[in-house]
């Protein structure tokens, strides 16, 4: 039984594996309505179960609709209408319920290790939609995204700015050394990458460095990616933190410093005006629209990954 909790957990094989798979599918599926189910319907008469601990709209709905897509049905849960960790049912219990009932979880949570107490007691795949630690599903869609406008990403150059310090930036990181592109970050001394991401990352060979000016880490860039300053659930000083991060904004002049023919990644939802002007997003740059919709495909993918 394989789950997809972390990239680190995969091999650069098995990652390449499903994001071939989710081009070659999202080219099958030219001529068909955004529901229809694609010829095949690998996951006809199986369903997959989604619990969200936090707020969610595109893993809401590419999750539901690349199970649709593969001819499957989801059922949606809110930890609040469910015996799930709160006194009444453990994790432990409640992943060995829901084994019985799906055939793959995927779960959107504030804490990591309620992903790996779930999995841990569960007897069907985990997907893990985005926790505190790490956000796979992302970094997978804009890897497709990215490799369908631009090629392949080994070698070529991604700069992320500003805070480095956060589940976004923890998968780049990951990513950077599986798919054997170049990343550099640009962010505060205060928000440098976890020491113990960085230290795996030297031991898995990745090619990574840490910039103080936003503009050092842009040079020559072949994308520029960023995130919300203050992400949801955020247990910290608002005001403080983008204070911090006031001079790390992705503007017209920063992206000048990039490539030409650079590209913008944001994973959304966006803060506009703080991290990323409108200017910027809604430019002809900006790819943050097809990033959304490849959550879809490249989802697809980890699934029938999942289940193979």
């Amino acid at each position: 039984m394989k789950s997809f909790l972390n990239i680190s957990d995969l091999s650069s094989v098995e990652l390449r594996s499903i994001i071939d798979s989710a081009r070659s599918r999202k080219i099958s599926r030219k001529n068909l309505n955004k529901s229809a189910p694609d010829q095949d319907k690998p996951f006809e008469g199986k369903s997959l179960i989604m619990i969200f601990e936090k707020p969610s709209t595109r893993t809401r709905i590419s999750f539901d609709i690349a199970v649709k897509q593969l001819g499957g049905s989801t059922i949606i849960l809110n930890p609040t209408g469910i015996h799930y960790g709160k006194g009444d049912e453990t994790i432990k219990d409640t992943a060995k319920v829901l084994s019985e009932y799906a055939d793959i979880v995927m779960i959107r949570t504030d804490a990591h290790k309620n992903l790996v107490e779930f999995k841990k007691n569960s007897s069907i795949p985990v997907i893990n939609g985005l926790s505190e630690q790490s956000h796979p599903c992302q970094i997978m869609s804009d890897i497709l995204t990215f490799e369908e406008i631009k090629g392949n990403i080994s070698k070529k150059t991604i700069t992320w700015i500003g805070d480095g310090n956060n589940n976004m930036c923890n998968s780049l990181i990951e990513a950077a050394a599986k798919f054997d592109f170049n990343l550099k970050i640009g962010c505060p001394v205060k928000y440098k990458p976890n020491k113990k991401i960085i230290k795996w990352a030297q031991k898995n060979n990745a090619n990574i460095k840490i910039f103080g000016k936003p503009k050092d880490a842009v040079v020559n860039s072949d994308c520029i990616m960023t995130d919300k300053w203050v992400s949801m659930n955020d247990k910290v000083n608002k005001k403080a933190k983008k204070k911090s991060l006031k001079n790390y904004q992705v503007n017209k002049k920063l992206m000048s410093f990039a490539k030409s023919d650079a590209i913008f990644m944001h994973c959304l939802p966006v803060g506009r005006g703080e991290e990323v002007t409108d200017e910027v997003i809604d430019g002809k740059q900006s790819v943050v629209w097809t990033q959304a919709l490849n959550r879809v495909h490249a989802q697809k993918s980890i699934i029938n990954w999942c289940l193979t």
